[in-house]
Parts: structure tokens; C-alpha cells; sequence
């Protein structure tokens, strides 16, 4: 496996054991052993080129799991292949333009993954500007929002343009406290 992703995720299950801004609960984190992951996946790690929606488009309000909405502006659009199959995501910003967010859900969402989907960003590795419109997509790097964890917290839901048919089998599965 990779070492950085290794030792990310390692970093991740100490967070989430430890410290005191952890979405678990006491009883969860005295029973925590870690999350579920994938296998480190490398054709999941991928450089696209995102075609850069107009600045002028309007902001859009995302939908949360407590059922009020964030603002997010749609930044731009790409594809790629998944075991042979085309998928389009959408990468979306905070209305400055300047973080970028990338909810998704798949074809294992519900099943091996949160049902809610999962999300990408750029306070972690998972998502990296490269270039004005290339990026590099870890999709290795998923994690659940935290409200895969408690009923506590507001989270965004994956618009429906970012639902992929296809399996996404990297990054974090589904939570199932012991």
C-alpha cells in the first residue's frame, strides 16, 4: 500500500479515537478499532482536466441531511472511465472559488459505503489543483461525512449530477460500530 495513504489513514483513526472534536461518541470510541477501507486503488487515482463552468453561473443550494442548504457554487465538470465504464463528476467551490468540494455518491453507496455518499476535498489529498484546470482525483482518499457517524451534524448531500452508476471501490467504507 502506499505509505502517505497509509499513514494518512492512520492519522484519520487517530483523530477519530482521540480527539476531542471526533464524531464519535464516547461509547463509539471506546470500542473504535479503526475504519473500513478499500485496498489502495491506483486506477482511482486520476489527472483530469476540468472544463470550467462561467463565473457568472449562480450559486446553487446544496441540500444538508438535516434538511437545510449550504451555498456552493458549481466550478466545473469532468470525465472518466471506471472499469470501462464513462462517468461525469461535477466539482463544486465555496462561493469565492477557492474550496473545492466533491460529493459523489456510487453504485456501492447504501451497501459497501454510506448511503449518503462521500466526499472529496482539498483539506486532504484527495482532491489537488495542478494547474488552472488540471487536478489530480484521489478517489483512495473518500471519506463519510460526519453525520455517517451521528444524527448531530448538518451535512451536504451529493446534488443528483453527482451520482455515478458506476462503483467507486476506494476510500472509506462504510461505518458499522462495534
Amino acid at each position: 500500500m502506499n505509505e502517505h495513504l497509509q499513514a494518512f489513514r492512520q492519522q484519520i483513526d487517530d483523530f477519530m479515537q482521540f480527539h476531542p472534536q471526533s464524531p464519535l461518541d464516547e461509547e463509539q470510541r471506546d470500542n473504535f478499532h479503526g475504519l473500513s477501507y478499500y485496498d489502495d486503488n491506483p486506477a482511482l487515482k486520476l489527472a483530469v482536466r476540468v472544463e470550467r463552468l462561467p463565473d457568472d453561473e449562480p450559486l446553487i443550494e446544496m441540500e444538508t441531511s438535516t434538511g437545510d442548504a449550504r451555498p456552493f457554487r458549481r466550478w466545473g465538470t469532468f470525465d472518466f472511465v471506471v472499469e470501462d465504464q464513462p462517468a461525469r463528476l461535477t466539482l463544486y467551490s465555496d462561493p469565492s472559488g477557492e474550496e473545492f468540494f466533491l460529493p459523489f455518491r456510487d453504485a456501492t453507496s447504501g451497501d459497501e459505503t454510506y448511503g449518503a455518499g462521500r466526499y472529496l476535498d482539498n483539506h486532504r489529498p484527495g482532491v489537488q489543483q495542478v494547474g488552472e484546470a488540471d487536478f489530480e482525483i484521489d478517489f483512495n482518499y473518500a471519506y463519510n461525512p460526519y453525520c455517517a457517524y451521528s444524527p448531530h451534524f448538518s451535512c451536504p448531500l451529493p446534488p443528483r449530477e453527482n451520482w455515478l452508476l458506476v462503483p467507486i471501490r476506494a476510500g472509506e467504507k462504510k461505518f458499522e460500530p462495534e
